[in-house]
This record gives structure tokens, sequence and C-alpha cells, in this order.
């Protein structure tokens, strides 16, 4: 069995996992599987997705990013203050999707220039991140955006709404949300990347071998560089989306987002020793997580249960991982 038949079929045996939650849940309440509910796991999802697809961009050179909920936190605020301060919405969201991209560059010279450990360079930024966000904005959340920075997040394709009996606005339809869009959109991007173009090979081989393709001629720091990049702009978008949809920046919020962006890539396939991982498969990682927070909500567990659930899931995906990996060797 070569490589990509065994890629087929760990993605396929992560779609059947995500299959059979749905299925449970569906079962267990019948306003599971309805289409407001459906739009609602979309949305929720779309935050972990994009962050998710930034880690994975990282693990498969081997790397890891710890800063990614920080980032969020500290783009999102980024956001808000620019916009505050009379710079037009769309230039201000963008101001905090850079902000994100910064803190990528700042991750990826501590570890390629520098030769920090990704592990220690990721965890400071982490720290002065969260640290800046909460400093400029004296720990209390921004508010005062005008109303079109909500349209972002909270906005929908298609939607459809009629006047009810009532006079009230009755919603036919919930439209697709912007974020499940924009989720849908870097997947695609990120996936043709990943494949068919130069730096998307690069990545794959600088996480098989870091000094093989050193001395094959690769520019492994440039493209690592590329990598964590990808990772802060990402943690950018989803700070931005997040800000947007609750209409508040909160310096504190994207707190454990690193882990989730780690466990949809690793749920989904990817190993954390680097080289081995797919775009598709963090997606279906992602919703793996978005549906079992969901459904396990739907039906009245507990949060803590439901981060012992999580945790579980994450340790016996790593395990059959490891178990692979020394097959191998």
């Amino acid at each position: 069995m070569n490589d990509k038949q065994k890629d087929m079929l760990r993605k396929l045996a992560s779609l059947a996992g995500l299959l059979l939650l749905i299925l449970a849940f569906s079962i267990s309440n019948d306003y599971f599987f309805t289409l407001n509910n459906i739009m609602t796991i979309g949305l929720q999802t779309s935050t972990i997705a994009l962050i998710g697809i930034g880690a994975t961009c990282v693990i498969l050179t081997g790397g890891i990013d710890l800063s990614t909920g920080s980032v969020v936190a500290l783009s999102g605020v980024a956001a808000a203050m620019f916009v505050n301060t009379g710079i037009p919405v769309p230039l201000g969201m963008l101001g905090g999707i850079l902000v994100g991209g910064i803190c990528g560059y700042a991750n990826g010279i501590m570890v390629t220039k520098m030769k920090l450990p990704p592990f220690i360079a990721t965890l400071g930024m982490m720290m002065v991140a969260r640290g800046v966000a909460l400093y400029v904005t004296n720990a209390a959340p921004v508010s005062g955006m005008p109303e079109s920075f909500s349209y972002l997040g909270n906005g929908a394709l298609f939607r459809i709404v009629e006047e009810g009996a009532n006079g009230l606005p009755l919603v036919k339809f919930p439209g697709i949300p912007y974020p499940v869009i924009i989720m849908i959109v870097i997947a695609v991007l990120f996936t043709f990347a990943l494949n068919k173009l130069r730096v998307g090979r690069y990545i794959y081989a600088i996480g098989s071998n870091e000094e093989a393709a050193r001395l094959s001629g690769i520019k492994t720091n440039q493209v690592k560089n590329y990598a964590y990049i990808a990772s802060g702009l990402l943690s950018g978008l989803a700070g931005v989306i997040l800000a947007s949809r609750l209409v508040t920046a909160q310096p504190n919020g994207g707190v454990a987002y690193e882990l989730d962006a780690i466990a949809s890539a690793v749920v989904g396939g990817t190993s954390l020793m680097g080289g081995v991982g797919t775009i598709p498969g963090t997606l279906i990682g992602s919703f793996i997580i978005g549906v079992l927070r969901n459904g396990l909500n739907m039906n009245g567990v507990s949060a803590f249960i439901q981060q012992i659930i999580i945790g579980l899931v994450i340790i016996v995906t790593v395990s059959i991982d490891q178990l692979r990996q020394s097959k191998k060797k």
C-alpha cells in the first residue's frame, strides 16, 4: 500500500467517524439534524477549521504553533481598535489579519534564524500576544464599532426572511454563513497549494526529512517561514471573524484555541512527526470536534465532561499515529 492509499484510508476512517457521530446525535436528539443546527455547527466549526488549516501547514514541516489562541485575540482587538479610530471597516479588518501575519512571521524568524525550538518560540509568542492584547485594552473588551463590523461574522448568503403573520420577520432559510463560505474557499486554496504548487511539495519534503530537503536545494528556512506566516494570517482571520460575530473584541478570547487547532489537524490524520497530513483531513477533524461539542451540548453533557471526551479522542488518535510510525521503523 503506497502513501496516497494510506492517506485516503486515514481520511475515510475520519469521515466514517464523523458520520457515526452525526448518526448517534441524530438518534439521541430530534433537533440535532435540522437545517438551523447544521448551519450553527458550520458557523461554530469555521473558526476551528481556519486555525486548524494554519496549524496543519506548520505541523507538516515538523513544527508546532502554540500561539494561535493569543493571536486570535490580538488580531480581533487590533481590527476593532483600527475601526474605532475611523479606518473603514474592510481596511480595519485587513489590518487585524496582517497583525496575525506579523506574529506568524515573528514565530518563523525565531524558529529559523534564532534556532529556537518551535515549542519555545511559539509559547513565548503566545504570552507576548496575549500580554499586548490585554495591555492595549487595559483588559477591557473593545466595543462601539459600527453595525457594518458585524456583517462578516453574522451575515449569510441566500438568507430568506419574510414578514410573519404577527408582523415580525420570519426566517424561511437561514442562508449559508459567510464564515462557512470563507472556510470552504480557504480549504480549497490551501489544498491546491499543498498538492499542486512547488511550495506545498517543499513543505511535505521538509517534514519528511529536513536535511535531505536542504541538501536537494530547498530553501528550508524560507519555506518554514511561509508555513508560520500562513498560520498567523489564518489565526488573524479567525480572530477578525470572531470579533465580528460578537461585535466585541475580547482580549481574553481565543483561550485554548491552539489546542483545538492541533486537535483538528491530528484527528484529521496529520502526523505530529511532520510530512503527513492533508487539508481535507483537517476539515473533517474540525467537524468531528465541532459535532462532538454541539451534540454533547444538545444532550446536556457538562462542559467538563466534554473536555474529558475530546481529550481522550486526541490521546487515542495520537496513539494510533505513534503506532503507525513505529511500524514504519
